[in-house]
């Protein structure tokens, strides 16, 4: 008998000590993988720390936009930033989504997707978009598998100049 994971998904000041955490850590997966596929190195500990502290990520702060964090038995394993792009056009876009290792598989990035998704709706956007880099593979596969289908770009280069592809979602009401 398999023990069901039970995910409660929630808003989470950016500048608490958890969020701060997720972000360490996000900062350094995603820098590590661009370092090994580009300069066949990891992230240094200073470059993490300089990436943690150049994103002030004000963008994810209410009313621009929300952190959202996927609890495991109260622990917090994952998180996921949504923001406004285009507040007049009803555009949100997704941000800054990680799941410690210890909770892939088990069920955290389908719900802060969900959790994203009726945030946006509430918020009434009715799209979603999001960039992310090629070697993100299983990223680019979460998205697929929940809707999101390739766009052309939205964003400029001076916005993300890693970004290679865009993906986007219409959201039903």
């Amino acid at each position: 008998m398999t023990r069901t994971t039970v995910w409660t998904v929630a808003p989470q000041p950016v500048a608490s000590p958890e969020a701060v955490e997720l972000m360490r850590e996000y900062m350094t997966e995603v820098a590590d993988r661009w370092f090994l596929l580009h300069e066949g190195r990891t992230t240094t500990p200073e470059e993490v720390e300089g990436y943690v502290a150049e994103e002030a990520h004000g963008d994810l702060v209410p009313p621009k936009g929300v952190l959202l964090v996927a609890r495991r038995e109260g622990e917090p394993m994952g998180c996921l930033g949504l923001r406004w792009y285009d507040r007049e056009r009803g555009t949100a876009e997704l941000k800054r989504m990680f799941v410690r290792a210890a909770a892939r598989g088990l069920g955290a990035a389908p719900a802060l997707l969900a959790a994203a998704e009726a945030t946006a709706r509430e918020w009434g956007a009715g799209r979603i978009v999001l960039d992310t880099r090629k070697d993100l593979v299983e990223a680019r596969a979460l998205y697929a598998r929940h809707g999101f289908v390739p766009i052309p770009r939205y964003n400029s280069v001076e916005e993300n100049p890693y970004a290679e592809v865009w993906m986007g979602k219409e959201l039903l009401p």
